[in-house]
């Protein structure tokens, strides 16, 4: 085969498949305004360069990457030796995917062309049989393969599938898929009945393989990604005969039962929520209801009995990992970004299968509040864990608390969230519509046209005002989704409501659809099960989750008291962080103090001061000065 730069110049099969998959495909989204296209703008412009950077070792006092470097060395371009982790490719990999997302809504030649110089490092280490990792060649290809538990292989080869698909579909350029499936042929060869019969400790590697087969519709990666599937959890359990470091805890990584016998979400979150998310994609892609089922039952407990009021899951820092039902710290938590966005590629893939409200509505919860935290408002640092309530002190001094930062990180030692981030934000058109059967179903609201058929206008979520207008070719069925956290609501064109959206038939060129939300402000309590937020409650308006920040509400704010009834006023500060509803109510500040500064004391009645209190989105919380922070506060 005959190469032009990175450009295929003789006809491959997978290829004329995936030409006729997209002059099919269906109606897509295009994000042109408001509140998410200045986030993927920022990506674009800010985000996306800054991790180019990073991923070179480029940006002062900031933990090193090793990404360009590793590879480089591995290929024999440069001396050295290998840095970071053993998973230290899956960072880059997932930048590439980010710069790819963003080549599809804005074509930028820089940018192409610093993708297909690292694409040629890449992919200059490869190996004769199709290998490359750059750990394992740098260290030792003779230790491939020997620790599936702990070494990443086939996670890392996951993400860069995925990137290499995206930058097809972007680009054109086949170089990095030719050669991540050269990879994917070795992985063929090597595991499954008759071969090895393990599979990776970090899921992922099976949702990249379904992705691929829905590229090549060749059915050997499709039948590999359900041989993962299936394999994980069987008996005798393969990870306890590799010779690895320590006793395997299995629930840690999911494979304590096969997937089938699965009820509960355990160990670590993001590897469960990958492998639920790669489950799903080997159900709908084999119609295996059972199978199906199974997820579903695992959603639920995720939603109903482990996930924070942000979209955050992972209550531990022990293994970064689901506890066990409605254990919900709020300043202990971990909730690491990864976990949102692996939340998210879950509830997209289950409302693809079956259109429900509720999946489109963790969604949004997820997106507002636990995903967009993870990132600072000017797009150059970053948080791993998302607390709910902090105190500077305590994460500075106090060894269960020191995972938790009051400051966004330039770039971490291992920093899967910080490109995990950019690539969900440039690729946000694809969570916006969905199609199935003859309804075009309207999830997430942003400013945009499905191509140039319909276009939708709103400035949510600051309002709920959503204008709808058909230019050309209407839908057989739009169907819009009303947030489960509206109460109320007007729609000026007649409708039904069917499982939680307003449907909408016959409808003609040049009609348009004007939809207003009312979004109020909310005042939120737990599940009576949740300990840690008995006699507390929770602010939202809309999607978005309110806090209380040190720099607006000073110091002790455990001390604060909210009436359930508070009244709230909302302003839209223009000028606050790029622009943001700011609530203002009064509460209560607990003033009570001790005689000779005793530290207990017979109980009283506690005395109170008024105060105004000011509450801004939690997303964007610490983007000014350190200090502390709370969501859950104590009621009168």
């Amino acid at each position: 085969m005959k190469v032009d730069g990175n450009k295929c110049t003789m006809p491959h099969t997978a290829f004329d498949i995936l030409n006729v998959t997209r002059r099919k495909r269906l109606a897509t989204f295009n994000i042109t305004g408001g509140f998410w296209r200045n986030l993927m703008e920022l990506a674009r412009t800010e985000v996306i360069p800054y991790q180019w950077e990073a991923l070179n070792d480029r940006v002062p006092d900031a933990e090193p990457s090793f990404f360009m470097q590793n590879f480089r060395v591995a290929s024999g371009a440069q001396a050295g030796k290998h840095g970071g982790f053993v998973y230290q490719d899956s960072d880059g990999a997932k930048w590439i995917e980010a710069a790819a997302h963003s080549l599809t809504w804005h074509p930028d030649a820089e940018l192409e062309a610093i993708v297909d110089g690292a694409i040629d490092d890449i992919v200059a280490a490869q190996q004769p049989d199709g290998y490359l990792n750059s750990f394992f060649i740098n260290n030792g290809l003779d230790k491939r393969f020997k620790n599936l538990r702990d070494e990443h292989e086939l996670y890392c080869l996951g993400h860069f599938l995925e990137a290499a698909i995206v930058y097809y579909k972007a680009t054109g350029k086949d170089k990095l898929l030719n050669s991540m499936m050269k990879y994917a042929d070795l992985i063929d060869a090597t595991f499954g009945e008759d071969k090895i019969r393990g599979y990776c400790g970090h899921q992922e590697i099976e949702l990249a393989l379904v992705k691929l087969y829905d590229v090549t519709k060749n059915e050997k990666h499709l039948k590999l990604a359900k041989y993962f599937v299936d394999e994980r959890g069987r008996l005798p359990l393969y990870f306890d005969g590799e010779d690895t470091a320590g006793a395997t805890d299995h629930e840690y990584f999911q494979t304590h039962k096969p997937i089938r016998e699965q009820t509960v979400a355990v160990g670590h979150a993001v590897r469960a929520l990958y492998m639920y998310s790669g489950v799903l994609d080997v159900a709908h892609a084999t119609n295996d209801a059972p199978l199906l089922d199974v997820c579903k039952n695992l959603w639920r407990n995720v939603i109903n009995k482990q996930m924070y009021i942000t979209g955050g899951v992972g209550a531990t820092h022990h293994g970064e990992a689901f506890t066990y039902d409605y254990d919900l710290p709020n300043d202990t938590v971990y909730a690491e970004t990864c976990a949102s966005i692996a939340l998210v590629f879950f509830a997209k893939r289950l409302f693809d299968i079956e259109p429900l409200r509720e999946y489109a509505d963790v969604m949004e919860r997820a997106l507002y509040n636990g995903i967009i935290s993870g990132m600072a408002a000017d797009g150059k640092s970053f948080f791993y864990v998302n607390p709910l309530e902090v105190v500077p002190a305590s994460c500075e001094k106090d060894g269960g608390r020191k995972h938790v930062k009051v400051q966004r990180q330039k770039w971490f030692s291992t920093s899967c969230c910080p490109p995990n981030i950019a690539r969900m934000l440039v690729s946000l058109s694809n969570y916006v519509f969905a199609q199935k059967d003859e309804t075009l179903y309207l999830n997430l609201f942003a400013t945009g046209l499905v191509e140039d058929k319909i276009e939708v206008e709103t400035n949510y979520p600051h309002d709920g005002r959503i204008k709808i207008t058909i230019k050309d070719a209407p839908p057989e069925k739009l169907a819009v989704r009303i947030p489960s956290w509206c109460e109320s609501y007007r729609i000026d064109m007649p409708h039904t409501v069917q499982d939680g959206y307003a449907v909408f038939e016959g409808l003609s060129s040049g009609d348009v659809i004007e939809l207003v939300f009312d979004m109020h402000v909310t005042v939120l309590q737990s599940n009576a099960h949740v300990r840690e937020n008995i006699g507390k409650v929770a602010v939202m308006r809309g999607p978005v989750v309110y806090c209380l920040e040190e720099a607006d509400n000073g110091a002790d704010l455990h001390r604060v008291f909210l009436s359930k009834e508070a009244v709230f006023n909302e302003e839209f500060e223009p000028d606050f962080l790029g622009g943001a509803v700011i609530l203002h109510s009064p509460g209560k500040f607990l003033s009570q103090t001790y005689p000779s500064g005793a530290l207990y004391v017979k109980a009283s009645t506690a005395s109170y001061f008024d105060v105004n209190l000011k509450w801004i989105p939690y997303y964007l919380w610490a983007n000014r000065t350190a200090g502390e922070m709370i969501i859950w506060v104590h009621t009168l």
